[in-house]
């Protein structure tokens, strides 16, 4: 397969930045190639994207079963839900460097911002890429190396701190507003309270979370919000 220099730059940039030498290049190359610059949408990584959606929650649903033996089904489901989140595959393609290495249309390329789907994307098919090429064993070492840390600080609970900041540049952006957190309802004694509290973008108002204090059920709200904002199910769903 011979391409041109700077698509060959990108796709050894990008296996260097993930630790892995592919044997079909072409896997590589499909898994860079978002659909603005592919020469038909069968090029794009949309049916690698499909597939290592897939593998990526069926893979690190068995981590967490075998990491975590005394939790529940609910709290299991709590941290793959963040961990596995488009948000998250977001932020480990801006960690690998991914951004640098997709191969783009003019229009896409030359855009201010890249779209944080579009980092999703890239992330999950190239867990699809890596599993047609390498197998089940190689998909698990990349996942366990890359996605393995988040879901420590997903059960740590470190992973929320940056829940809010990220929706309120969300709704700056595309909805010209700021969110505005509402207090639904509050339970126990003054020593140890628990919060409901929901996120609303102008008239919408989003999934409600629990917390164990006003910050915790805000930055879960938040959450919540930016799952059902790129359609997915809020992993805090207040009972």
């Amino acid at each position: 397969m011979i391409l041109p220099l700077d698509q060959q730059a990108k796709l050894q940039q990008c296996e260097e930045a993930i630790g892995y030498v592919f044997n079909d290049q072409s896997l590589l190359l499909s898994a860079l190639t978002h659909a603005s610059g592919a020469e038909h949408r069968l090029a794009s990584n949309e049916r690698l994207e499909f597939l290592g959606d897939a593998i990526l929650g069926g893979i690190v649903c068995e981590l967490l079963y075998r990491r975590f033996p005394d939790y529940l089904e609910g709290d299991l489901t709590k941290i793959k839900s963040i961990v596995v989140s488009r948000v998250s595959c977001a932020k480990l393609s801006k960690l690998l460097g991914l951004k640098k290495c997709l191969i783009l249309g003019k229009g896409m390329a030359q855009s201010p911002e890249m779209p944080e789907s579009l980092l999703a994307d890239v992330f999950e098919a190239l867990v699809a890429a890596i599993y047609l090429d390498g197998g089940d064993e190689a998909v698990r070492r990349f996942i366990t190396e890359h996605v393995g840390p988040e879901i420590e600080k997903a059960e740590a609970g470190q992973l929320e701190g940056n829940f809010k900041s990220q929706l309120q540049q969300l709704a700056q952006r595309d909805f010209g507003c700021t969110p505005v957190y509402q207090l639904l309802d509050e339970k126990g004694p003054d020593h140890a309270k628990c919060f409901q509290i929901s996120a609303k973008i102008g008239s919408h108002q989003y999934e409600s979370a629990w917390g164990n204090n006003k910050k915790e059920a805000e930055q879960r709200a938040a959450f919540n919000a930016l799952s059902e904002l790129d359609e997915e199910t809020p992993p805090f769903v207040s009972d």
